[in-house]
């Protein structure tokens, strides 16, 4: 299967790892065709693009499923621990990493990523998406950008 595309802000680090912004239904079920067999969500329950219950889509379709609400004005080292556990359980697994617009996910896998010595695509990743500022900036070390706002990709650049 090809990379389900139409999902917000899709995006595949390696052969392992996708990310994307929030799947619906019917995507959820694209992904696990890629062979994905652990989802890693980092956005709130309640917000008003989630699905009303992820876990459960995510099981029928033979997934994995990890919830780790990060709030996005105040993304934690605690948070950042959990993620880094969430990627070990799912260990040679393919996984696939979401929010809802995939920008709590870049900033993560991209600190991941740096912390293990191969940030190149990550940041790569990160850019095409957005380009943190203020508490993500503080959050994936950028201390250049911390007193910047977000830019968004398509929008601010």
């Amino acid at each position: 299967m090809t990379n389900p595309v139409a999902i917000t802000n899709f995006r595949r680090l390696d052969a392992r790892i996708t990310t994307s912004g929030q799947p619906s239904e019917a995507q959820l079920a694209d992904i696990a065709s890629l062979g994905v067999r652990h989802v890693v969500n980092l956005a709130l329950h309640s917000h008003p693009q989630a699905l009303p219950d992820e876990a459960g889509s995510v099981a029928v379709l033979g997934m994995t499923y990890t919830h780790i609400p990060v709030d996005f004005d105040a993304p934690t080292e605690a948070d950042y621990r959990r993620f880094i556990d969430a990627m070990a359980t799912a260990g040679d697994g393919a996984v696939h990493v979401h929010c809802i617009v995939n920008t709590r996910v870049t900033a993560f896998v991209y600190r991941w990523r740096r912390d293990a010595g191969g940030a190149d695509d990550a940041r790569a990743m990160l850019d095409s998406v957005w380009r943190p500022g203020g508490v993500w900036a503080v959050f994936i070390g950028d201390a250049a950008a911390t007193d910047r706002p977000h830019a968004y990709a398509g929008r601010d650049y």
